[in-house]
């Protein structure tokens, strides 16, 4: 811990912390039952409304550990460029005329994303990131 931790972790905010440690230690997580047991308690610490120092703590470590199991036994893939392209479309509201229109990109092009017959280019993602004002990493997940 740095030292400006350790000068937090003092009074009620250690003892928050250890609270729940003592409910719920913190240790990785190593199968599907220990997974859904430390999700109830993120749930139940999340219930609980405004959190102290020490609850935030405990639920930063918790949450970490239930990550790490997450990424390595849940991996979740991305989705396919047509996927995300109809996601973006209908959080925006807005038809392919509209899109090919205002983002510049030939209607062709869009119909053949969303029937899965085109991938993205970079330049296609460029074109989209602007329009739907994302981080580019949103839409280059399958470059």
């Amino acid at each position: 811990m740095t030292r400006k931790t350790l000068n937090q972790f003092k009074g009620k905010v250690r003892d928050a912390y250890l609270e729940l440690v003592m409910a719920f230690p913190l240790v990785s997580v190593r199968s599907e039952n220990q997974l859904g047991e430390a999700q109830k308690v993120i749930d139940q610490v999340l219930a609980k409304g405004k959190l102290n120092d020490g609850q935030e703590m405990y639920l930063d470590a918790l949450s970490d550990l239930v990550a790490s199991y997450e990424d390595e036994h849940h991996q979740i893939t991305p989705a396919s460029d047509a996927d995300m392209l109809r996601h973006l479309m209908a959080a925006r509201g807005v038809s392919q005329t509209e899109l090919s229109r205002e983002a510049g990109i030939a209607k062709s092009t869009v119909s053949e994303v969303l029937n899965e017959k085109k991938t993205f280019t970079r330049k296609i993602v460029r074109k989209l990131a602007n329009y739907f004002s994302v981080d580019v990493s949103v839409l280059s997940a399958n470059l």
